[in-house]
């Protein structure tokens, strides 16, 4: 078995049914202990090629919590117990993101990365969500052609467009449409507590990233009495769930694309894009009606303005932006790459960092899933997308019309239950890099206010999806640390200043095995 990389992403959802009984957090709390909350896990080494300490175990928990005793389905646990007895807090979760991530093998990576004092003080447990993995894997059968939901708006294409989304929701529908309904966030929030009764714990500590931090945040909501010391790093503001979480993206490109135009003009001489921010813009924009024009070919890929434009996450580390516009713009003119560029690297920054291998659609089918049956505030007329579209392109021309252009969701079945309001108070700690390309800030702040009683530190020029343990040197580290090994909140926000070195130069120079595994691709949490 080897260490997986994640491809989690994030979406939309549809309308909320009225004429389906809910099941709040009371009712479930209040209930006698069902068969699933008394089970045993049958821990075993999950694989002679990994330390025996690295243990796995499926549990069985209701596809509908309102039937406890009905249909049940896998749930994929692992661990790695703490190593100090003495020293031992309790059980801390772990979630990389999603939806549709795979959290089995985030034990592994984190006892490596984790300082000693947090280490002991927790078994960490890692978890494959419902739908995802090892965790009864749901499918649409699509190819990855239907797994592109990059799509930009133009009036001639406009109709394929909705061709697609209708598309994908009937094929998810006929493949899966019994279990569906039930991958939810609010679904899975559940899933975590009934790991937290299987093991014993009276409470959960967890440590969530990106989506993670929107399951974590449910959690809180529904289970209050049962949340420990939780970690929010990378946040989804609760408030834009879903479609609004997409649209985030291209308003907040638009600030890190003006940061970057600064940064190229003050490296003009090295890299000859413009001595001035409005002049490196006037030379990007004529890029992309150069490549609308007449496409280019660049490292075996026929490149168009849209596709350009479709790196917008690119634009948070103006490192690497700049060497590939330097080189898209060579290859536009016919011109042979710089001396030391990096052909290979270049083209996964274009291309969204796709793996080499054709991948499941697993992770895509869960994606919809959960962001669709999460919460009532999709469009259900084509029409608006457009609308919406054509408003955003203007409005946001690096990415507004991928962002509001159509969806599955318009054409999903209702949601069995609303979105979880935050109400309660949350003693938990939000952490956020102030450029972010996936979550960005305005996000985490949306978060740290839903959550009453949360504390934020924010590592301000910070670059990157997902802080604590990503970057060594983040300044964000000791605080977090010191919340994990004492459960006490800062007294305050904190704002500290990350190192002035890049974050994304050096995220890559780490060696793989210690690599967390978020994505920074477009399209993906």
């Amino acid at each position: 078995m080897r260490l997986k990389r994640f491809a989690p992403l994030l979406a939309a959802a549809g309308l909320i049914a009225t004429s389906v009984p809910l099941l709040t957090a009371t009712q479930a709390s209040a209930a006698p202990a069902a068969d699933h909350l008394r089970q045993k896990p049958a821990w075993h080494r999950c694989s002679p090629e990994l330390p025996a300490s690295y243990e796995c175990a499926t549990l069985k928990v209701p596809l509908d919590y309102r039937r406890p005793d009905g249909r049940m389905i896998d749930l994929a646990i692992s661990r790695i117990k703490s190593e100090n007895p003495a020293k031992r807090h309790g059980a801390m979760l772990l979630n990389p993101g999603g939806p549709g991530g795979s959290g089995l093998d985030l034990p592994l990576l984190m006892s490596e990365m984790m300082p000693k004092d947090v280490r002991e003080s927790y078994d960490l447990i890692g978890f494959d969500p419902r739908g995802v993995g090892a965790s009864s894997p749901i499918t649409c059968g699509l190819t990855d052609t239907e797994q592109n939901f990059n799509r930009p708006y133009r009036p001639e294409t406009f109709g394929s467009d909705v061709t697609w989304a209708r598309t994908v929701a009937d094929k998810c529908r006929e493949k899966a449409g019994s279990v569906l309904p039930y991958i939810t966030t609010r679904n899975t929030a559940r899933d975590m507590d009934t790991i937290r009764a299987v093991l014993g714990e009276r409470k959960l500590s967890y440590l969530g990233y990106s989506y993670g931090t929107y399951l974590g945040a449910v959690y809180s909501q529904m289970f209050p009495d049962r949340t420990d010391r939780f970690v929010l790093d990378s946040g989804v503001d609760p408030q834009r769930i879903w479609r609004g979480m997409i649209q985030v993206w291209a308003t907040e490109a638009e600030p890190a694309f003006a940061r970057w135009t600064q940064w190229a003009a003050q490296r003009s001489a090295e890299y000859g894009l413009g001595d001035t921010p409005q002049a490196v813009s006037e030379t990007f924009w004529g890029l992309v009606a150069r490549a609308d024009k007449e496409p280019f070919e660049f490292e075996g890929m026929k490149v168009d303005g849209d596709m350009i434009r479709s790196a917008r996450a690119t634009f948070f580390y103006p490192a690497q932006a700049t060497p590939l516009v330097v080189a898209l713009k060579a290859a536009a003119e016919g011109r042979p790459l710089p001396s030391g560029s990096d052909p290979k690297a270049l083209k996964g920054l274009l291309s969204g960092g796709a793996a080499a291998e054709p991948a499941s659609d697993n992770g895509t089918a869960v994606f919809w899933a959960v962001a669709c049956g999460d919460t009532g505030s999709w469009p259900r007329y084509a029409e608006q997308y457009e609308r919406d579209a054509v408003k955003d392109k203007a409005r946001y021309p690096l990415y507004g019309d991928f962002a509001s252009n159509i969806k599955p969701c318009a054409f999903w079945d209702r949601p069995v239950e609303a979105a979880t309001p935050m109400h309660k108070k949350a003693n938990v700690l939000t952490v956020q890099n102030e450029w972010d390309s996936q979550t960005p800030l305005v996000s985490g702040q949306g978060l740290h206010k839903a959550l009453g009683g949360s504390r934020m530190v924010l590592a301000a020029g910070g670059e990157g999806h997902g802080v604590y343990l990503f970057d060594a040197a983040s300044c964000a580290n000791a605080p977090v640390n010191a919340y994990l090994t004492t459960g006490r909140l800062p007294a305050q926000d904190v704002t500290c200043q990350n190192p002035p070195a890049a974050s994304a130069e050096r995220r890559e120079s780490a060696a793989p095995s210690k690599r967390l595994p978020l994505p920074s691709a477009p399209g993906r949490f």
